[in-house]
C-alpha cells in the first residue's frame, strides 16, 4: 500500500483559524496555493488543502472587513470632531 504522506491539514501550520492573524492566514494561504500548484498530491490531500485554503481565504476576508470597519469608525470619529 502506498504511503499517503503527511495529512496537509494536520501539520503545525494548521492552527485554529481563530488563533491566526491576517499575516499568518495570508502566508499559509500562499503556501497552500503553492503546494496545490506543484501537484503530486493524492485527491484526498488536494481536497484537504483546498478546504484549508478556502477557510484561510475566508478568515483573511474577516480580518480585512474588520480593518475596513476600524478605518471607517476612525474617519467617522474624525468627522464628528471637526464639527
Amino acid at each position: 500500500m502506498a504511503s499517503k504522506g503527511p495529512d496537509p491539514a494536520s501539520d503545525d501550520s494548521a492552527r485554529a483559524m481563530s488563533d491566526l492573524g491576517y499575516e499568518d492566514c495570508r502566508d499559509e494561504l500562499i503556501d497552500v496555493v503553492r503546494r496545490l500548484e506543484e501537484g503530486g498530491l493524492s485527491l484526498d490531500e488536494s481536497l484537504a488543502l483546498w478546504e484549508r485554503g478556502e477557510a484561510l481565504a475566508k478568515r483573511c476576508e474577516e480580518h480585512l472587513a474588520g480593518a475596513r470597519q476600524r478605518v471607517a469608525d476612525a474617519l467617522g470619529d474624525t468627522d464628528s470632531e471637526a464639527d
